[in-house]
């Protein structure tokens, strides 16, 4: 099919970027594998009723979010040429759920339509060269940092998927956020498989043996479903009671076709906010929105590309306006199909560890997505506890870069270390980069290094204390 020197092998760039057809496979399946989870977690998400006490039913979420999964991450791989893949983003749609909940006034179809007014604007500044001259704006240092910082958040996430690492709730009376396993205590057989896939995985990348971290999905999620069809373990959480030993929101088992319901599509309503909390109330709400689009999507793909070495001499990604195009579409879409705005996923990282070089093991994740419409054992199957030793290993890999920055330089140190540690602690990128953004303005202008800040930057780091002044303004408005 991908024959070296072929038409599709240049357009591609498979040879060129030294892949081939097989690691494009690999990589597409474990990024699939990695990222899974959402079509199970976005309907829990946005389970909540609105202003009139209309859902938007859990089987009609986990199909549109499969299906525009699938069809954006097909189109990434085929337009944007990049091993990224796209789906609902979590920031964003936890944002909207709680949005929904907390205004009276608002109902599902005028949320999603305002995520589609924020994809709709974001296209606009892709489109004018706006959002690729702000790539371009940033430092080669904070590019760093953000690649720093998305390796230790995607660490993060898979520490905390596999319940290595829990929350320690408020009312504990703690200054500790977050501990190890339940109580101080690794507890359960679904941490022993974390266990197990870490260490296989370890060794394997370590020998560099080829597929070594599908290998590890693979015989991790064996180990998983042996080990519930013997034990009856169970998940964590069953939605009505807490069990600390169970699996992490998807217990391996077999379940068989379903139709998948599409009625969501087309149901978001791009103007209703506005009638219902008023031009400020909708716009500031909309701006929130576009600015995690925006800044997501640019630090993941930075970190992303720079793992896949796909960033040339210049700091620059080949083809990143067919990206950032896909990626606007991604809001337009998500929200026009009411299961909130997709975004580029830092678990393709997973694909990019297992050799994914090029837009071939998008294609390849893009169709499991649409396989995964009508039949679930794949999302079902694979616990989050065998995926999360891949983005663990991945997680090193990404923050390896570290020693890139400039440390003796404390204009790009100090913003780079706030941009790397915020985006775990905060669990955001947006977050991350915000702060950077902000500090590495702030500092350059006291060292009176004016003329080394670039006009943009400027731009960005008021827009981001915007953002991170909305909690104040809204309630000075009495939202």
């Amino acid at each position: 099919m991908l024959k070296q020197g072929s038409a599709l092998d240049r357009y591609f760039k498979v040879t060129e970027r030294g892949s081939n057809l097989s690691r494009e496979i690999r990589g597409g399946f474990a990024t699939f594998f990695a990222m899974s989870y959402i079509v199970v977690l976005n309907p829990l998400i946005l389970s909540g009723p609105d202003s009139t006490g209309a859902t938007l039913g859990f089987t009609a979420v986990a199909a549109v979010t499969a299906l525009v999964a699938g069809i954006l991450t097909i189109l990434m791989g085929a337009w944007g040429r990049h091993p990224f893949a796209l789906a609902t983003g979590l920031g964003v749609n936890a944002f909207v759920a709680v949005t929904v909940a907390r205004n009276p006034g608002l109902t599902w179809p005028d949320m999603m339509g305002l995520v589609v007014l924020s994809g709709v604007t974001m296209l606009i500044l892709v489109l004018t060269g706006f959002r690729t001259a702000v790539f371009k704006a940033v430092p080669e240092g904070l590019k760093t940092a953000i690649v720093v910082g998305i390796g230790l958040f995607i660490a993060l996430i898979g520490l905390v998927n596999a319940g290595f690492v829990r929350r320690i709730p408020d009312v504990a009376g703690t200054t500790v956020p977050v501990g190890l396993g339940f109580d101080g205590k690794l507890l359960g057989w679904p941490t022993a498989v974390f266990v197990f896939g870490l260490i296989l995985t370890i060794a394997l990348v370590v020998r560099k043996i080829k597929g070594a971290i599908l290998i590890g999905i693979i015989t991790s999620t064996v180990v998983s479903v042996i080990l519930e069809m013997t034990l009856h373990i169970g998940p964590s959480f069953d939605g009505k009671t807490s069990n600390p030993q169970g699996w992490s929101l998807v217990a391996p088992t077999f379940s068989g076709w379903a139709a998948p319901d599409l009625s969501l599509i087309g149901k978001a309503n791009p103007f209703g906010a506005f009638s219902d909390l008023g031009f400020v109330a909708a716009t500031l709400l909309a701006f929130v929105i576009l600015l995690s689009i925006f800044f997501d999507a640019m630090g993941t793909m930075v970190g992303l590309a720079n793992e896949a070495g796909t960033v040339d001499e210049h700091g620059n990604i080949p083809d990143v306006d067919r990206v950032l195009q896909v990626d606007a579409l991604g809001a337009i879409i998500g929200g026009g199909a009411s299961v909130s705005s997709n975004q580029i996923y830092v678990e393709a990282g997973a694909g990019i560890g297992e050799g994914a070089r090029t837009g071939v093991a998008s294609i390849v994740t893009g169709l499991l997505f649409l396989v995964a419409m009508f039949f679930t054992p794949l999302i079902n199957l694979v616990p989050f506890e065998a995926v999360a030793p891949a983005l663990v290993v991945v997680g090193f890999m990404m923050v390896s870069q570290v020693g890139k920055i400039d440390w003796q330089d404390w204009g790009i140190a100090i913003p780079a270390f706030l941009t790397f540690t915020l985006m775990p602690f905060t669990y955001s990128i947006a977050n991350g980069l915000g702060a950077g953004f902000i500090a590495y303005v702030l500092i350059r202008t006291v060292q009176g290094k004016v003329k080394d800040i670039h006009p943009l930057m400027w731009v960005v780091a008021a827009a981001f204390l915007l953002f991170f002044a909305i909690g104040p303004i809204e309630a000075a408005l009495s939202m």
